[in-house]
């Protein structure tokens, strides 16, 4: 059995299928009972205890059960239109990081950074784990977001119950380029 692909699937399920009709859209909360039987159709194998262990060792806390276990959710990185998840406003570091390829530097060197396909731009916590996200879609470059700064002049950071910070969007004013 493929961990990974299962995640993946999931991931698909909560976060971007197009027609989420057992996602409630306040919370982005979905029944165990629908993700596991949809799931099974591509997973046989599927059950409760394999659903607990993804989501008990996925690396980057990418999924929580609600409270009463009979929901799961993606805790962030949705590009289904309407769904909210609530999210910490705690005081910002004063720098975060944000992890893209070089091929969509100049692009938001000229527009800011843009959430795209999703509700959020995610900016990372720690230089380390930007870089792997720039890894993952080609030649990494890290962008060094002056958080404190961002938020003193109105802008609004969250963070998600993982850890991972996000804003709507972030002018290219508030960051610098580091190569790697």
């Amino acid at each position: 059995m493929n961990l990974t692909s299962i995640s993946k699937k999931m991931s698909f399920l909560l976060r971007h299928c197009k027609n989420p009709q057992y996602i409630d859209l306040n919370g982005g909360w979905a029944p165990v009972t629908v993700i596991l039987s949809v799931l099974k159709k591509d997973f046989p194998e599927m059950t409760r205890s394999i659903l607990e262990q993804i989501v008990a060792e996925d690396e980057k806390g990418r999924y929580s059960f609600h409270p009463d276990g009979t929901k799961i959710r993606a805790n962030q990185g949705h590009s289904i239109p309407g769904v909210v998840i609530e999210m910490e406003q705690p005081d910002p570091p004063e720098l975060l990081y944000h992890g893209t390829a070089t091929r969509f530097l100049s692009s938001i060197m000229q527009d800011g950074l843009k959430p795209m396909s999703r509700q959020y731009v995610h900016i990372s916590p720690d230089f380390e784990t930007a870089v792997k996200t720039g890894r993952r879609h080609g030649k990494p470059v890290i962008l060094v977001i002056r958080a404190q700064d961002f938020v003193a002049d109105g802008h609004k950071l969250y963070r998600s119950s993982n850890g991972v910070w996000q804003a709507e969007y972030v002018p290219k004013e508030y960051f610098t380029v580091q190569y790697l």
